[in-house]
């Protein structure tokens, strides 16, 4: 091979394609993919960092990746399901009438 064929190909080489990495959402703000491929859709272009990471706790707003914070309790109530327990100490266990019965109930806020 001689110079001029070295330098032949390596002029030659295409130059490569941009790397981009892409958010596809629904239209509600809600993420549908991570990609990096051209895909039809509504998307919006994000850092290799976020990609890295994935985060589905996040909506597209105005074309901006905004976090959705959610707060989240827990609390005992009583109903008609749950662990069955002494009317007076929700600690002691039984099998027995009277009893009130006690479930964990989740509270979610954004």
């Amino acid at each position: 091979m001689t110079e001029q064929e070295f330098w032949g190909i390596l002029f030659d080489v295409p130059e490569p394609k941009p790397v981009f990495f892409r958010l596809y959402y629904d239209e509600l703000g809600a993420p549908i993919t991570y990609t990096m491929e051209d895909l039809p859709g509504n998307y919006i272009e994000i850092d290799a960092e976020t990609f890295a990471l994935g985060p589905l706790n996040v909506r597209v707003r105005n074309g901006k990746l905004v976090e959705i914070v959610t707060m989240r309790s827990q609390k005992l109530v009583p109903g008609t399901v749950g662990t069955r327990c002494h009317p007076r100490d929700v600690s002691v266990i039984v099998t027995t009438l009277p009893n009130t019965q006690w479930s964990k109930r989740l509270y979610e806020s954004n």
